[in-house]
């Protein structure tokens, strides 16, 4: 059981919401997988067997719910519970005993009135069976027990039980996935001591929640957090000892994280990357330093590329008394150049109003690499590999030969390059597991917390690399054929003999192909696209004048549509509908409510499987609805 619940820790798992007792909104449409391809990739990967990572287990249940689709769902777990009935041990079925409640309880809205009690105390019933089979030891199945019980009205006589639940969620806050899971453990105590007039409780849980309402339409598990100052953040902050004595990652403190390595003298101080800018680099520096007393002095700052967000905070580190050499790959200008080319305004929504472009564009290496090189710091020897990889021209491995620790930056970002510049290469991401393949690193770390843990061994990307190959062909295929890009995430394209693949492997591959699709579809069309797009020069208001002046659809209309869409799970369609209406609705407040729920409902759907898609929604409603971690996690900083 010990071993299991570390093995839930290693992954955030899922959000899901919960409407009961209230009015069911009207549906337009039966939803179709083919609108929601994770939807029916997850379905597909679940169906093989039960999965070895419970992540993808709840992250098709949140897929459902955030659709609305109860129903489905209820469907379909209880038959894969069904299907594989022999075969589970207790805490297998209990995971799946809670999915099935949490949708039960999602869906009571839509059962009949005459049986909707029967049906609530039935869900509840399978929570109390799930505590049985963990002994009430698992921390997933006391957090859902005690949400759903907080949610239930008072003549259910489930109050007490949840106030017990989540008073152990609390007390028990390290065995959570991640600290993040909290926020809903304090929102739904505040909401009980609400309840029971206790409102200095209720304030108090309110507070450390992080969210300022008293209601709320979505749920967030997610360790991820907007910050208009300082921007995106993976994680709480933590200064972890991944090689004792020797290697110290710092995730929390910015966009990307932090290494410092001890060398083997103990004599000099290492650093992977500088960061996003210096204010983050001095914070996460002054961490390491209370965290572990008599650092050496920091003399080499070794860049796996030249992006914003690992060269930017460079000119703290150069401010050190000890005036560190950075190391980088030798064409760094030209990544420099294209980094100059970005979005500012985008650039805002991913690392803060206080990210200055000019902290990065005068960034240099004073030493430069152009071919494989070995090099010596302390004692500790370095091998600089230059390498292609997915996302940049300047990419280098920072090898540890001795250690087995190999650093590879952002070869596997996902996007394969930020997604609002022209780069990235899924060749060069493909040349680059063959690279990974050859050194048989021990441990791979990466220039962000989610990837270290996606991407984690050779093993996963030799075969992650063979379904990319694959995934590529594809794609060139249809596009030649004339198929939009849109249809061909909608094939659901699923590599042959993908079940015998681990669930490692399926949660990379999930992560990967949407934005594999979208970069290919990228580069390998000109601005006139498949569909006939690129053609026009239409805007929002060209589509807005549509919709008001010839189709003459009035307000309510327009809020009826958008509650439909809403209750159909088409979020996107949903936002793309109120940005045409935007600039003939402006001061419509109920058009306002529904933009700002629809961007709720997409933060939420991606929470945890597309960060950048996560950032841009939440820019979208200007940061009115953060999903901030509580205050007192995002400012610690501890070894652990």
């Amino acid at each position: 059981m010990q071993r299991f619940l570390r093995y839930l820790i290693s992954a955030p798992l899922f959000a899901a919401t919960f409407a009961l007792l209230a009015p069911a909104p009207a549906r337009a449409a039966a939803a179709t997988d083919a609108q929601r391809p994770e939807l029916a990739y997850l379905k597909q990967v679940n169906l093989w067997r039960p999965p070895e990572d419970p992540q993808l287990l709840f992250l098709l249940m949140a897929q459902f719910a955030n659709a609305g689709r109860y129903a489905d769902g209820i469907e379909f777990f209880s038959g894969v519970m069904q299907r594989f009935d022999a075969g589970l041990n207790d805490t297998q079925r209990a995971l799946y005993l809670i999915a099935l409640a949490s949708l039960r309880a999602g869906y009571a809205n839509d059962v009949s009135l005459f049986s909707r009690i029967g049906w609530v105390r039935d869900t509840v019933a399978m929570l109390d069976r799930a505590q049985q089979l963990t002994h009430g030891e698992v921390f997933i199945v006391r957090w859902m027990s005690g949400v759903v019980r907080s949610r239930l009205p008072g003549f259910f006589g489930e109050r007490d039980n949840a106030l017990k639940d989540l008073s152990w969620c609390e007390a028990h806050a390290d065995k959570a996935p991640h600290p993040a899971w909290l926020r809903e453990v304090y929102f739904a105590l505040a909401d009980l001591h609400r309840a029971r007039g206790e409102d200095a409780a209720a304030r108090q849980y309110q507070a450390r929640s992080g969210f300022t309402a008293e209601k709320k339409p979505a749920t967030f598990t997610t360790p991820f957090a907007e910050h208009a100052a300082s921007g995106h953040v993976f994680s709480a902050r933590t200064v972890t000892e991944v090689v004792p004595g020797t290697v110290y990652v710092l995730s929390g403190f910015e966009f990307t994280e932090y290494y410092f390595i001890v060398s083997a003298n103990r004599r000099e101080l290492i650093a992977i990357d500088a960061g996003t800018r210096p204010d983050s680099a001095r914070a996460a520096f002054e961490a390491l330093q209370a965290a572990v007393p008599s650092l050496p002095p920091l003399t080499t700052v070794f860049v796996t590329h030249a992006h914003w967000d690992h060269v930017g905070g460079h000119s703290y580190f150069r401010s050190l008394a000890s005036a560190p050499r950075f190391v980088g790959r030798a064409n760094f200008k030209d990544e420099l150049a294209l980094d100059a080319s970005a979005n500012p305004a985008t650039m805002r929504q991913f690392f803060g109003t206080r990210f200055n472009l000019a902290d990065v564009l005068s960034y240099h290496a004073d030493t430069t690499v152009e071919r494989a090189t070995e090099l010596v710091v302390g004692g500790t020897r370095f091998e600089l590999l230059p390498t292609r990889g997915g996302e940049t021209d300047d990419a280098m491995l920072i090898h540890m030969p001795d250690q087995g620790v190999l650093f590879v930056g952002d070869i596997l970002m996902p996007y394969l390059g930020a997604p609002f510049v022209e780069e990235g290469s899924l060749d060069g991401m493909l040349a680059a597991i063959e690279q990974v393949h050859a050194l048989k690193p021990r441990l791979l770390l990466h220039g962000h917390e989610p990837l270290t843990r996606i991407f984690a061994s050779t093993a996963m990307l030799d075969d992650l690399r063979e379904k990319l190959v694959w995934l590529r062909a594809q794609v060139l295929l249809a596009m030649r054929n004339g198929t939009e890009r849109g249809a061909i995430h909608a094939a659901n394209l699923i590599p042959p003999g993908f079940e015998r693949s681990g669930s490692n492997v399926h949660l990379a591959y999930l992560v990967l192909r949407e934005n594999v699709i979208n970069r290919l579809f990228d580069q390998n069309s000109g601005y006139w696209s498949n569909g006939l797009h690129g053609l026009d020069a239409l805007t929002n208001a060209d589509r807005g004048e549509l919709l008001a002046d010839y189709l003459k659809v009035s307000e309510t209309q327009l809020v009826s549509a958008i509650d439909c869409l809403i209750a159909d799970g088409k979020h996107e369609l949903a936002a793309e509908t109120l940005r045409w209406a935007q600039p003939r609705f402006a001061k419509s407040e109920r058009l306002q409510a529904q933009r700002e729920l629809v961007h709720l409902k997409l933060m939420e759907k991606y929470q945890e499987f597309s960060p950048f898609k996560f950032i841009l929604y939440a820019g979208q409603i200007e940061g009115r609805t953060q999903a901030n971690p509580p205050s007192e996690v995002a400012a610690s900083a501890s070894v652990r």
